[in-house]
């Protein structure tokens, strides 16, 4: 086993993510890319959870601003998360991983309900466990499921994998002046509304002292370099 600074992560994923560059539904290459990279952490003897977004799917958001009722818009979401979590489960079994999906709306015949003790279980026998359906109540995001999960199982960081390499002054798609931060606390994140995660989800974080390590998923390694303490992306705490 590895030296490892962080032995439990909850690795949050957006929905995004794994339709790469084709904007909704799936990129297969991107889904088994990601597969290595948490395979690659298993093997280093870290306990891996995961919450992934649903915005490759459905976004509740969107759904609501067109006039759609925001709690089954909210729901809908949900459901685009179990989606995902299914998808990947499968990638993740073919590459040898022992995967469980659990999720917060009762669904017996395709995944395991959320139960925390059978989740510590889970990893305690070497599974990763993908969690999904947000928090099961409309309202709060993905960003705050991966923060209550993360406390709930003990993890020692939340690792957000994004498409840039931390959190910056601006949008460094847009704003060329954009200056990266290699560490920032909870509370310049949320004063600055600098949207590494949502207010609820920060906060959770600031009040459980959970760290929060903003990274690229594209670059290769990055999350096992992450997880050894080294300095990679921004750690918001």
């Amino acid at each position: 086993m590895a030296d490892l600074k962080y032995k439990r992560v909850l690795l949050k994923l957006s929905g995004e993510a794994l339709a790469g560059q084709k904007g909704g539904g799936f990129d297969f290459t991107i889904l088994e890319r990601l597969a290595t990279e948490i395979s690659d952490i298993v093997k280093l003897g870290a306990s891996v959870g995961l919450v992934i977004g649903g915005g490759n799917i459905v976004r509740g958001a969107q759904l609501s601003k067109m006039g759609m009722d925001r709690v089954g818009a909210d729901y809908m979401g949900m459901l685009g998360t179990v989606i995902n979590a299914l998808a990947l489960q499968d990638v993740l079994e073919k590459a040898d991983l022992e995967t469980r999906v659990m999720t917060a709306i009762a669904m017996e015949s395709i995944a395991e309900p959320f139960i925390r003790r059978r989740a510590m279980r889970h990893f305690e026998k070497g599974r990763v466990v993908i969690f999904a359906a947000g928090t099961g109540n409309p309202y709060f995001s993905t960003d705050t499921a991966a923060a209550l999960r993360a406390i709930q199982i003990h993890a020692d960081v939340i690792v957000k994998a994004t498409s840039v390499d931390g959190v910056y002054s601006a949008d460094p798609k847009r704003d060329p002046d954009a200056t990266r931060y290699e560490s920032i606390s909870y509370r310049d994140v949320m004063v600055n509304e600098l949207g590494v995660m949502d207010q609820t989800a920060i906060t959770l974080c600031k009040e459980n002292k959970l760290p929060i390590i903003v990274l690229n998923i594209h670059r290769h390694g990055e999350v096992a370099r992450a997880l050894r303490g080294e300095r990679v992306g921004t750690i918001v705490q």
